[in-house]
């Protein structure tokens, strides 16, 4: 039985990863045993699972179905573990893909509870901005920003960020104070990086939706590089809360146009597994989703 548990895991490792090197490293087994313990496997069943040539692994569709099979028994498997060691038994690693600066300001200083709650377990961390594949990287759970695009991935609000327009008080100084959106239109703006340098900027007073168009000599598309031109008194930049909450407490930026609001920024938690998270995925969601609520993610006033 352990055999075949074990058969079951490198294949849904190398059939997620699309590489025996891949599920290799990710399982500490060596990569010549993890290929013949999915040939054994293939020919215990009868059938091919991986059409292998020297660039890529491909699923067949009898691959395919068996993988699917394959990931529920594992994942109803690791459920009755949980169930049955209870929640503050769970154990193993966790692995959890951030996007840089959320993660670095907003998630990472909150592990220390989260690993002293539970201490068997570990948290494999993936910080980068670019969208990893979730699936192929072997991902228990990411945090996203923004909209999320429609997949067969679970995901869970887990907060709303502010977001507002900001700029250095050097810039301040010499270009002056907009009292209305309108006052956008004659200022430097940080915008993205379409090619046009021109956006629309969007703001909300009470029920009315107020539309500028702001233009301005930088451009970008990165959220890191909008909170570093206006820190370097460069113009005027949208950001979030988690960016920039430090540096408008200290005074190294000033929110401006207050009493006009910006649509937020959503943080959710997306379940590449599906829908139903793992124990230990629910486990870091529910501690991060009260975390995040009682965390200072606005400034100060």
């Amino acid at each position: 039985m352990n055999d075949r548990l074990q058969e079951l895991t490198v294949f849904v490792r190398v059939g997620e990863s699309g590489s025996f090197t891949r599920a290799a490293r990710d399982m500490n087994l060596s990569q010549p045993s993890v290929s013949r313990i999915v040939g054994e496997l293939e020919a215990r069943l009868g059938v091919k699972l991986l059409l292998r040539t020297t660039r890529r692994l491909t699923l067949t569709a009898a691959g395919e179905k068996f993988l699917d099979r394959a990931r529920a028994v594992l994942a109803d498997l690791h459920e009755a573990e949980d169930a049955a060691r209870g929640v503050d038994s769970l154990r193993g690693a966790i692995r959890v893909a951030l996007p840089v600066v959320f993660g670095m300001r907003e998630v990472i200083p909150r592990l220390p509870g989260f690993l002293a709650r539970y201490p068997l377990l570990r948290v494999d961390l993936r910080v980068s901005d670019a969208y990893q594949d979730l699936v192929a990287e072997g991902v228990d759970v990411a945090i996203r920003l923004g909209r999320l695009a429609d997949s067969a991935f679970g995901a869970r609000k887990l907060a709303v960020l502010p977001r507002f327009v900001v700029a250095a008080p050097s810039y301040l100084k010499v270009r002056g104070m907009p009292r209305h959106p309108a006052d956008l239109a004659n200022h430097d703006c940080i915008v993205g990086s379409s090619g046009l340098g021109r956006e629309c900027w969007l703001f909300k007073r009470r029920s009315t939706i107020i539309s500028v168009d702001v233009a301005g000599r930088i451009q970008t598309d990165s959220a890191p590089g909008r909170y570093a031109s206006a820190l370097a008194g460069l113009g005027i930049a949208q950001v979030s809360a988690a960016m920039c909450a430090a540096e408008l407490r200290s005074g190294a930026l000033v929110a401006l146009l207050a009493g006009y609001a910006l649509e937020p920024v959503e943080v959710h938690a997306v379940f590449p597994a599906g829908p139903r998270p793992s124990f230990k995925v629910q486990a870091f969601t529910d501690y991060m989703m009260a975390a995040l609520d009682t965390g200072p993610l606005a400034p100060a006033a």
